[in-house]
């Protein structure tokens, strides 16, 4: 992982409630975007706006199925941050 999506993703997950939705998605094979507004107090800007700061940093993939959206975890990624996080 270099330096620059390393940053990215530290900053992504600064923010409270984006380390929540990534639990959230982490927690489950693929998640619907529905579901995440389902659970939680967030307007779909809101939500969308999270989505897309959590996709650009490289953690979730998202499927669009019709008009429904769903993402799952880039695992791989995930593992590579924390080994870089181990390394400090």
């Amino acid at each position: 992982m270099d330096s620059e999506q390393f940053h990215k993703i530290s900053k992504a997950l600064a923010d409270p409630r984006r380390y929540n939705i990534l639990q959230r998605i982490a927690g489950e094979d693929e998640l619907a975007c529905h579901d995440i507004r389902c659970q939680l107090p967030i307007t779909a800007a809101t939500l969308s706006h999270h989505l897309k700061e959590l996709t650009n940093a490289g953690l979730i993939d998202v499927r669009k199925d019709a008009k429904y959206m769903h993402m799952k975890l880039r695992r791989k990624t995930w593992r590579a941050y924390l080994k870089r996080l181990e390394n400090l």
